[in-house]
């Protein structure tokens, strides 16, 4: 249940050190303007007031996060086997009945399957913790990859025919490409005296701990990720054809270079994002956003309007929803880098997430208990095993920013 009257504190001190923080962003403004560069007192006020927006909009977030728990099983045969896998976890194979052995679901490799319950529950804490999760889409498939499938586009033309008009030609061109179910293994070891907790306690431990390690395994992988030769799902920030490619027929570039991004002086120009928002494409503005590393949103916070004195980063006062950079949506992802720590490489990515990029989830999740490993520790390790893809679908819903050509 969200504490309302919490919520509501924290959104006034958001805002409260939000207008402190635009008020350090004027005077820096002046004193750079009066001596060519803002004093370190001001900077580092600036810095602090930073962190003290992370800190409280973190806070705000963690209301609306739901504690991973898990259910009770709807029916005699799942209550049995959640009972048979923790009894397994307990003591092993050789401490179950012969019942409670029949009951456990076993996978090709030789590990055990999660009961769904619990497995739900790992799954659902995900999306918390992933922004990707939360912007593209997703599929489930039992094999281990999923077909993807696409079709140049076809034109018209005006004019009658019986007049001489010759009629619009294209071809339609298909290809066939996949997204594979990449292989994600994780690991935790767990103590023996909490293997003689209850069954809510041990489930709770499986849940927190794969489901913040898979999260961060996830979201480095959709942005950065090398692709499928390597074992990862593809990246969107590395993707060749929004690096270095044009669109079908000659159109504007999607990956266009901005040499002024980031000033010397650490310094975001907004005039050259702007481009992001007005070459992506139309139909692909309704539920666009923005992608960038925490320290670039931190250094656009400041930005504002020549004209209005309105600054484009607005922060959110509800919890669970985004701030929003000229009334764009704005998320975080730290594997992008940061303009003022590189000279090349994609900075910020502009688009429609939902429509651009795909998430393959492969059906079942298995774990395999480690008696001996770590025995002399006093440990219990069990080896969780994931399978999961990403990829580009359609490039032309993006729009990448750069601080120079990779």
């Amino acid at each position: 249940m969200v504490d309302t009257e919490q919520e509501k504190n924290l959104a006034s001190k958001i805002m409260e050190v939000t207008n402190y923080l635009r008020s350090q962003g004027d005077l820096m403004a002046e004193e750079t303007k009066k001596f060519g560069v803002a004093t370190a007192e001001s900077t580092a006020a600036a810095e602090t007031a930073n962190k003290r927006i992370d800190e409280l909009e973190l806070k705000l977030q963690k209301i609306a996060i739901v504690k991973p728990g898990v259910s009770e099983p709807k029916n005699e045969k799942a209550a049995a086997q959640r009972s048979a896998f923790f009894n397994w976890m307990r003591g092993g194979v050789k401490g179950l009945e012969p019942q409670e052995r029949k009951a456990l679901v076993s996978d090709t490799t030789g590990g055990y399957l999660i009961p769904e319950d619990i497995e739900a529950e790992i799954i659902r804490a995900v999306p918390q913790l992933n922004v990707f999760r939360k912007l593209a889409s997703a599929t489930t498939t039992t094999r281990d990859k999923l077909r993807k499938r696409t079709l140049t586009e076809v034109s018209m033309g005006w004019g009658k025919v019986e007049t001489g008009t010759d009629i619009t030609e294209s071809t339609l061109t298909p290809a066939t490409d996949y997204i594979y179910a990449e292989d994600l293994y994780g690991l935790t070891k767990v103590g023996e005296d909490e293997l003689m907790d209850t069954d809510a306690n041990l489930a709770a431990i499986i849940a927190d701990s794969f489901s913040v390690a898979r999260a961060d395994a996830e979201e480095a992988a959709f942005a950065i990720g090398t692709g499928h030769t390597y074992g990862q799902p593809c990246g969107l920030a590395v993707d060749s054809t929004l690096c270095t490619g044009v669109t079908a027929g000659g159109g504007p570039a999607l990956y266009v270079t901005y040499a002024k991004f980031w000033a010397t002086d650490d310094t975001v120009l907004w005039d050259d994002m702007f481009g992001a928002e007005y070459h992506l494409p139309a139909q692909y503005l309704p539920g666009a956003s923005w992608l960038m590393n925490r320290t670039t949103e931190a250094a656009i916070r400041v930005l504002k309007a020549a004209t209005s004195n309105a600054y484009y980063w607005q922060p959110s006062l509800v919890a669970g929803m985004p701030n929003t950079i000229d009334g764009f949506p704005v998320y975080n992802n730290n594997s992008l880098q940061y303009p003022a720590d590189t000279l090349t490489g994609i900075n910020v990515i502009f688009g429609n997430f939902k429509l651009g990029y795909r998430i393959v989830d492969r059906l079942g999740m298995s774990i395999q208990r480690l008696d001996e490993l770590y025995a002399e520790a006093g440990l219990i390790g069990f080896k969780a095993h994931f399978r999961v893809g990403g990829d580009v679908i359609r490039q032309k819903a993006f729009f990448c920013v750069a601080n120079d050509a990779t």
